[in-house]
């Protein structure tokens, strides 16, 4: 088992995987920004490491500065959370060959999976469903790229090859459009990702966001752990999570989890990984992989009593799974709420002091936060500073226990998301649940609209 654990990430996810290393013995260093210099994790670590000022540039993304903390502490592993270098090949293959462990799949795995079009082929080599788009990236010719789209019909969505979290996507209705928005996206791509690469996709109309959560060993060894529904987002970013899915069928979830286990063990899957799909009309397709532990992994946790972290940490000393797929039993509904620190209506980031603090707790709470009392939230960052989950029994009680741990949370000093998830923990059509991706931002619409009368 590894026995120091650098911790190259900060916040929430930073003291959760700290955590999961305290239980199981393992020392832990926390490396920070001058910013970050009195987070929660960095108090709790058993030894810590400034690795540069506030700018990421200059700290959570200085590869240099995370390897020599590794080295001048004695760690033998280097966990990366999410963001930052978590899916970063050259981060992987750095720390490897510096002689430390990446808690994360190999280099040639982040890599392949990283690169949308080259997903797209290996998921389609491994039998796993994809969205009927192009054959690769789009090609030069104009003539070309217009019969594809008639292909693949319209609307069609213009994807960044190298692209996430929202950007390098454009969707065209109609032909006429096409051949414009193909070159406005690839000048995105390249000014966002350094790669020009688009593709093609047909654009579903009411589609969910359906996750399966797998894990998987050097051992020929992988599972999945059920799926999560992440429909309810602004702007591509995810504000609500829960697992399992409304109205996923046990045959359903059995068909898609096999063929995402099915496609780890084909390309050599190692750590904890989420294949992420468009779900329409009861059929699932492939959008990406994330080869990382997820934001929004606790309900996922909560449901099958599965620690990730841990697992990822096992995997990563080379160690097999503990589990097979016969002992994930889902239990349960598990919701979360990603709490930020941002006017609830217009969204603007609000950094600053928390002058009072005060978060829910009870039977099925659990709260992953780094903030405090006196914490300030430095602006130079992602604005998510904790998330709220609750289990109930099943879907209606969990939101019942939502309901009451968003009622309890109480931050001043800073302006929190926390009313606009009360509101969607009252709304009648989230809590009928099923809701497509686009149901949060109408609904915003339909509430700013109403603000505005």
């Amino acid at each position: 088992m590894l026995k120091k654990v650098l911790i190259a990430n900060r916040g929430e996810i930073a003291l959760r995987v700290l955590r999961a290393c305290r239980e199981m013995g393992i020392a832990t260093v926390a490396v920070h920004s001058e910013a970050d210099r009195d987070s929660l994790h960095v108090k709790l670590a058993d030894e810590s490491v400034c690795i540069g000022p506030a700018p990421s540039p200059q700290s959570y993304l200085h590869i240099p500065a995370i390897i020599a903390a590794a080295e001048v502490t004695g760690a033998d592993g280097i966990h990366p959370g999410y963001g930052f270098l978590a899916e970063n090949a050259n981060f992987a293959e750095q720390v490897e060959n510096s002689g430390f462990i990446f808690i994360g799949p190999k280099a040639d795995t982040i890599r392949l999976m990283g690169d949308k079009v080259s997903a797209k082929h290996a998921m389609i080599a491994a039998g796993v469903p994809c969205v009927p788009g192009s054959d690769g990236a789009l090609p030069d010719n104009p003539d070309e790229i217009l019969k594809i789209a008639d292909k693949v019909g319209f609307p069609v969505i213009i994807k960044a090859s190298g692209g996430g979290g929202g950007r390098g996507m454009r969707v065209v209705e109609k032909k006429e459009d096409l051949l414009k928005a193909v070159e406005m996206t690839k000048a995105e791509a390249q000014a966002a990702f350094g790669n020009p690469m688009v593709y093609m996709e047909r654009f579903l109309q009411r589609p969910r966001h359906i996750e399966i959560q797998v894990l998987a060993d050097e051992h020929g060894n992988a599972i999945y752990l059920g799926e999560r529904d992440c429909s309810m987002q602004r702007r591509h970013q995810k504000i609500i999570e829960e697992a399992p899915a409304p109205f996923i069928t046990p045959e359903e979830r059995e068909k898609i989890g096999t063929a995402c286990t099915e496609a780890c063990k084909r390309i050599g899957y190692r750590g904890a990984g989420t294949f992420e799909f468009l779900y329409e009309n009861g059929e699932f397709f492939f959008i990406e992989m994330n080869t990382r532990v997820q934001v929004e992994h606790p309900v996922t946790e909560l449901i099958t009593g599965v620690d990730i972290v841990q697992e990822q940490l096992r995997v990563a000393a080379g160690l097999p799974l503990q589990y097979t797929q016969d002992d994930i039993v889902l239990e349960g509904h598990a919701f979360e709420c990603r709490i930020n620190a941002e006017d609830p209506y217009n969204f603007i980031p609000s950094p600053g002091l928390i002058e009072s603090c005060h978060l829910p707790g009870g039977l099925g709470v659990r709260v992953d936060s780094h903030i405090y009392q006196g914490y300030k939230i430095p602006p130079n960052y992602d604005s998510l500073i904790g998330k709220v989950c609750t289990l109930g029994k099943d879907r209606t009680q969990a939101a019942a226990k939502m309901r009451v741990a968003l009622a309890e949370l109480a931050i001043t000093g800073i302006k929190t998301n926390t009313p606009l998830h009360r509101d969607l923990f009252k709304d009648a059509g989230f809590l009928e649940g099923g809701m497509s991706i686009h149901y949060l931002e109408h609904w915003l619409q339909e509430r700013k609209e109403k603000l505005v009368k």
